[in-house]
């Protein structure tokens, strides 16, 4: 295991809220990397279970932070704004992630001082069994904003920051739920390649009850984040269209959707937001 290092590398921050059935297995997959100078944090975000009892067991081997239940945007920003680190990797504390994970991305940021986010691929895990994603979540490398528009392609479990990064791009947007990390890519992806290395270095669970994943609703937090970027000044004219395409297709989805739930206003809060756009974009 990695003991607590003076002027790490790389800091690990691992965002939790009642996750102790499963997240020993999780900091474990850190502490066993065959790159060892980094610090990990892992962030308490209010969890009422054993989470406490299992971070306490570890004793210097990780860095603790505390808060009240404030979502997992909020737990992430404090990890960074107390991280020490030159590159900032995160872990969602249902992942795991493979022993040269950290090694591996630390080598290409080695071999490519101009880039500032890489991520890996990743394996898929739903309910214990392996599955294939489709091919609509095919990672890809360099410019991904306008295929990033229509769904998340990168993975915070998967990916490699340098801190400097975040003082352009800003932070986790703690108001949202859900797509959080959607809304963060764009802002870096409008402005900045992602690099993908095509080696499977994490594994990604999924199927249990809690994950935010599952929410029926994410794309309101979406078409939020889109109304965002849209109304910033980081897009070129052509990215500004395609958002704005992207942010009507999802509207109408949504819109749509609450139809059929008899939700008629917000049936004319989507239907005229689209509209809103199209005349005075």
């Amino acid at each position: 295991m990695c003991k607590k290092r003076e002027n790490p590398l790389v800091s690990v921050i691992i965002p939790t809220y009642n996750r102790g059935w499963i997240l020993k297995e999780t900091i474990d997959s850190v502490l066993t990397q065959d790159f060892t100078n980094f610090e990990l944090i892992v962030v308490n975000d209010g969890s009422t279970d054993n989470t406490q009892d299992i971070l306490n067991s570890y004793k210097e081997d990780i860095i603790v932070l505390q808060q009240n239940n404030k979502g997992v945007s909020a737990a992430r920003n404090m990890g960074i704004a107390s991280a020490s680190g030159r590159l900032i990797a995160f872990l969602d504390s249902d992942d795991l992630w493979l022993p040269k994970k950290l090694s591996i991305q630390v080598d290409f940021f080695n071999a490519n001082l101009d880039a500032l986010i890489c991520q890996t691929e990743e394996i898929w895990v739903r309910n214990g069994i392996r599955v294939n994603p489709g091919k609509r979540h095919k990672k890809l490398s360099g410019s991904i904003f306008e295929p990033s528009l229509y769904l998340c392609l990168v993975s915070p479990s998967a990916v490699m920051i340098k801190r400097s990064l975040f003082e352009n791009a800003g932070m986790f947007d703690e108001t949202l739920p859900a797509c959080e990390d959607y809304d963060l890519w764009l802002r870096v992806s409008c402005r900045y390649p992602v690099y993908l290395i095509d080696i499977p270095l994490i594994i990604k669970r999924g199927g249990h009850s809690d994950q935010l994943s599952k929410s029926s609703c994410l794309d309101r937090y979406r078409i939020q984040s889109l109304k965002k970027i849209i109304k910033s000044n980081l897009l070129t004219e052509n990215q500004k269209a395609a958002a704005i395409k992207a942010m009507q297709e999802k509207c109408t989805i949504y819109a749509n959707g609450c139809l059929k739930r008899d939700r008629k206003e917000k049936v004319l809060y989507y239907n005229d937001l689209a509209e809103s756009f199209f005349l005075n974009p």
